[in-house]
């Protein structure tokens, strides 16, 4: 799964959030995913079957026998859950993630290649402008490194 795009979303009394046509089409049929609280950010994560299945292989190579990798792991799949998208395209978020990620009525859904995350509107924008001062420093950091011939 490779997504692009950040919407902006309501969410309804229920707690369901419909998504964008645009990223329906990008998600072509998929109707269940995984939805879990994210490692580094105050935000969800949704996956699709395939890429959550891709990340729990790498996750199953870890050593068992290793304290930290235990903690990891459970740490990692706290709260995790599957969900299905209904008929007219929503998601139903769960009363304990929603908690988690301080899910108001305004969201955003913002396309992180492999998955997407979801976000409370006025974090996600405040998470952008803390990024914003030093963005240039981690892309030099980040990417800067990759000397590739890019024909």
């Amino acid at each position: 799964m490779h997504v692009v795009g950040t919407y902006e979303c309501k969410l309804d009394p229920k707690g369901r959030v419909k998504l964008p046509v645009s990223l329906v089409k990008q998600l072509k049929g998929v109707e269940t995913f995984v939805l879990k609280r994210s490692v580094f950010q105050k935000c969800l994560e949704l996956y699709t079957l395939e890429e959550w299945s891709a990340m729990m292989e790498k996750v199953n190579k870890l050593n068992r026998f290793r304290k930290k990798n235990n903690d990891f792991i459970r740490r990692f799949t706290a709260g995790v859950k599957m969900i299905d998208l209904d008929a007219a395209t929503r998601l139903l978020i769960p009363k304990d993630l929603f908690g988690i990620a301080s899910l108001d009525k305004s969201l955003v859904l913002s396309s992180a290649i492999n998955m997407i995350e979801i976000w409370d509107k006025e974090l996600y924008e405040q998470a952008i402008d803390d990024a914003a001062l030093d963005f240039a420093e981690l892309a030099e950091e980040v990417m800067g490194n990759h000397d590739e011939d890019v024909s």
